[in-house]
């Protein structure tokens, strides 16, 4: 579904990304680890095209998305959620959602799909986004992406200081997506659920993949962990 092949991408003369290679198919939830710092968002910004890759190349579905504006990678069919939520603070749940909505062949998601994962949201459905709790916050990015009707779920750093009930939520609705066959790749610091969903990970050290393999092969390295993962 997503190749990325010899991606290199920098901030001005700071280069951070140096020959990156990743593939993602349908179906199937990725993980990107590695601590701050390392590239991991700037990867997702590279293939969301809010960042001009200095090289390589990105393809999606077999099309080329290299260097295409984030409206153009939206409507091939990668949704994200970015970090920070990044929501609109002066619309309501409602238009929240209803802003982002995309029209697909065979779609899945609507307002009362997205209401029926995420409860909470129906409740609050004409609150406006800035009086919303952090947890609620979330729910509300995901769901504005999922409103897309996404091929690709793109997921960084969605559990990232919220309390635990709230990300145990999470977790679970990611792994209810998972079962219904959605393509995901998640940056996230919490290993034991990534271990839990995730069918292939990548840990990326300094701008390069250092690591891939299945969570049975992560879990039964703790050195590894240590070494490129620990605080």
């Amino acid at each position: 579904m997503l190749t990325v092949e010899g991606l290199e991408a920098a901030y001005g003369e700071s280069q951070v990304l140096f020959g990156l290679d990743l593939a993602i198919a349908a179906g199937e939830v990725a993980t990107l680890l590695g601590r701050n710092g390392m590239g991991k968002t700037t990867t997702v910004r590279a293939i969301l095209g809010l960042l001009k890759p200095r090289a390589g190349r990105i393809a999606f579905e077999a099309r080329d998305i290299t260097g295409l504006p984030p409206f153009r990678a939206a409507q091939a069919g990668i949704g994200l959620v970015p970090e920070g939520r990044q929501i609109f603070p002066n619309l309501t749940v409602r238009e929240n959602l209803v802003a982002t909505a995309r029209r697909a062949h065979g779609q899945r998601w609507s307002f009362e799909s997205v209401t029926r994962l995420f409860p909470v949201l129906r409740e609050r459905k004409s609150a406006y986004g800035n009086q919303l709790s952090g947890g609620e916050q979330q729910m509300l990015a995901i769901g504005r992406a999922l409103m897309t009707n996404p091929r690709l779920l793109v997921l960084d750093e969605a559990t990232e200081g919220l309390a635990p009930l709230i990300r145990a939520e999470i977790w679970r609705v990611l792994e209810t997506l998972k079962a219904e066959g959605q393509a995901i790749l998640v940056i996230d610091k919490n290993l034991e659920p990534l271990l839990r969903i995730g069918d292939r990970h990548a840990i990326l050290e300094k701008g390069r993949i250092v690591w891939r393999g299945d969570s049975a092969a992560l879990r039964a390295d703790p050195e590894l962990q240590a070494r490129t993962l620990g605080v």
